[in-house]
């Protein structure tokens, strides 16, 4: 259990200061803790924390002043890999009611950990951290403190399924924001869908107990269990889909209707993409049906089946942002900027077409050339157009692409992107130019 007194007392804080001041390497920290006299076991949990300061300021504080920031939080390794950032949380702000009339304006952050989800919202909203770990709720309270200010970091240790029915207090709360928690077994990836505590099922029923909410699932969760009156929204930056948020009742300003946002920094909308519930709920079903050789269910789960027919290789093949393709929302984005638009293997999401798409929906490449994927063949086509730098994209073929780039050892003054992926379900190489 983390050391909430000796993590927060001035002592370590001070020294954890004068140490990332001064560049310390981890002998010299060392050395420096037993001099001051902490024992091993105080040794110990003083680095395992210094090694988090940096990237809990970077994450809740900004790019800018977070590694100049003295402020501390507390955490453990795992409550900060799945606590919602800044930039995240800033964009959800919006979603919570500005103008609360009611006589009990509360808010349950539901499995709360060290208390991410609650950073963000707005101090109209009275939050209160629920928790069934006396651990996390001894971080959310510090955090919150520093983070919402004197008077917040208020929790009740209990069941998330329940606390709205049993809540004590003078009212229950309005709303509610949930994380479920990823049970991890030895061996066992703790993302796993499966795992999922409460699951997504009791999530919905203690929903009912609210005015609204929201449930922050990972990005790959199954939309099919999705009801048709929550809206789905997917959220994350250029690279990546970090988050699937589903939301309930008086939260649910677009129910059936699903939203991909991609988020600057300071929690901007950078772009914004619109879908129905219903039609990616359809393509969602599809995905599973794709077990192509040699791929892993990671391959399946991040590819996206779509209304757009498959086709030639035309000119121009594009690669959908993360967003489009988890929200399954690339192919109707495809096909209002090119009626040609077209895939070129089904379950893979490469489009393809006489024309570049729109970004930062697609990042575009002009086709030079396509082969087999044989290492003479590659060899061969690569020495026709004299590539000798490049870079090697994957999607529905396994292997180590440093490993390969090594083995087919490139040589020539040009540069390319050189795809290993399907066409029309066999492998294919195609050598292109990013545009």
């Amino acid at each position: 259990m983390l050391d909430v007194e000796l993590l927060t007392s001035a002592k370590v804080q001070d020294f954890i200061a004068m140490a990332h001041k001064r560049k310390m390497d981890a002998l010299q920290v060392s050395t420096a803790l037993n001099k001051a006299g902490f024992n091993n076991d105080e040794r110990a949990a003083i680095m395992d924390y210094m090694a988090l300061v940096p990237k809990f300021r970077e994450k809740f504080f900004g790019a800018t002043d977070g590694p100049n920031c003295d402020r501390f939080l507390l955490c453990d390794k795992l409550a900060l890999e799945q606590s919602t950032a800044k930039d995240i949380g800033r964009w959800k702000s919006q979603l919570w009611p500005s103008d609360c009339n009611s006589t009990c304006n509360k808010v349950h952050d539901l499995c709360c950990g060290m208390g991410g989800d609650s950073f963000f919202i707005p101090s109209s909203l009275e939050v209160i951290g629920v928790d069934l770990d006396e651990s996390r709720l001894a971080m959310y309270r510090y955090n919150n403190r520093i983070i919402r200010g004197e008077g917040a970091g208020k929790t009740l240790l209990a069941d998330a399924r329940t606390v709205n029915e049993t809540s004590e207090g003078t009212c229950p709360a309005d709303f509610f924001t949930i994380d479920p928690a990823r049970r991890a077994v030895d061996g066992e990836n703790q993302r796993d869908l499966r795992n999922l505590t409460p699951t997504f099922e009791e999530v919905c029923a203690l929903a009912a107990h609210y005015k609204g909410g929201m449930a922050k699932l990972p990005p790959g969760y199954p939309t099919v269990e999705i009801p048709a009156k929550c809206e789905l929204v997917y959220l994350g930056s250029h690279a990546d889909c970090r988050e699937c948020l589903v939301l309930f009742g008086d939260l649910a300003k677009n129910p059936g209707k699903v939203r991909a946002v991609m988020v600057g920094k300071d929690g901007e909308t950078k772009a914004l993409w619109w879908g129905d519930l219903d039609q990616i709920q359809a393509a969602s079903n599809k995905d599973a049906e794709h077990d192509l050789p040699g791929c892993e269910r990671s391959f399946r789960n991040a590819t996206s089946e779509s209304d757009l027919p498959v086709g030639e290789l035309s000119q121009y093949l594009a690669e959908p942002t993360a967003l489009l393709i988890r929200s399954h929302l690339f192919g109707n984005e495809a096909l209002n900027s090119a009626p040609d638009a077209h895939l070129i293997s089904e379950g893979i999401a490469y489009v393809t077409c006489e024309s570049p798409l729109p970004s930062p929906a697609f990042a575009n490449f002009k086709v030079i050339d396509h082969s087999e994927i044989s290492t003479a063949a590659v060899r061969n086509m690569l020495k026709a157009h004299d590539i000798g730098k490049l870079t090697l994209k994957l999607r529905g073929v396994k292997l180590d692409p440093d490993a390969e780039i090594k083995r087919i050892k490139p040589k020539g003054k040009n540069s390319a992107v050189l795809f290993y992926t399907r066409f029309k379900g066999e492998k294919i190489a195609i050598l292109a130019e990013r545009i």
